[in-house]
């Protein structure tokens, strides 16, 4: 009976050892399925159909567009603006142009008619201020308003000459006797 229990004993061990080798392999197998499903689960999850692609591709074009027409309408207002700027600002100036015209006019009649020790000094300072006058009028009709940073030089230059110019006239006229 000895051996009877030493065999049954020794087929018991060699049982449970077969139990557990088959349970560590269940394990294993369990764990790497497990795993499996864990990262199919997250690669469909993050996936997306070709269709979605397509679909989150159109909505982005269609964002862009949008975007783009409304820097365009942004663009045309800001152009508008800068255009009425720049017409009132010609406006302006065409004003002090043809104030300054009349006032050569009326210094040239005046001169003409009286007696003047200084008459060729006048009529010579008239000359110069008539054609800064001229070049004055004529730079701001040929201005072209193609950017902001220029536009805003321009103006202050324009501004600046422009004043020299009737501070000018404004001597000549108060220092004649």
């Amino acid at each position: 009976m000895n051996r009877r229990f030493e065999y049954l004993n020794s087929i018991l061990k060699h049982a449970m050892i077969y139990v557990n080798i088959k349970m560590i392999h269940m394990k294993k197998l369990i764990s790497i399925l497990a795993v499996t499903v864990c990262l199919a689960g997250i690669m469909l999850s993050s996936c997306q159909s070709a269709g979605e692609k397509v679909e989150n591709a159109e909505t982005k074009l269609q964002e862009a567009k949008k975007d783009v027409e409304e820097a365009n309408r942004n663009l045309f207002i800001a152009r508008q603006d800068s255009i009425t700027e720049y017409q009132l600002f010609k406006r302006k100036y065409d004003e002090k142009i043809i104030a300054h015209n009349k006032i050569i006019a009326d210094f040239k009649a005046r001169i003409a008619t009286e007696k003047y020790e200084n008459k060729a000094t006048y009529e010579k300072k008239l000359a110069e201020l008539e054609q800064k006058n001229t070049d004055l009028k004529r730079v701001l009709d040929e201005y072209k308003n193609e950017k902001q940073n220029n536009w805003e030089f321009f103006k202050a230059e324009f501004t600046k000459d422009m004043n020299k110019l009737s501070e000018a006239f404004n001597d000549l006229v108060n220092n004649i006797k």
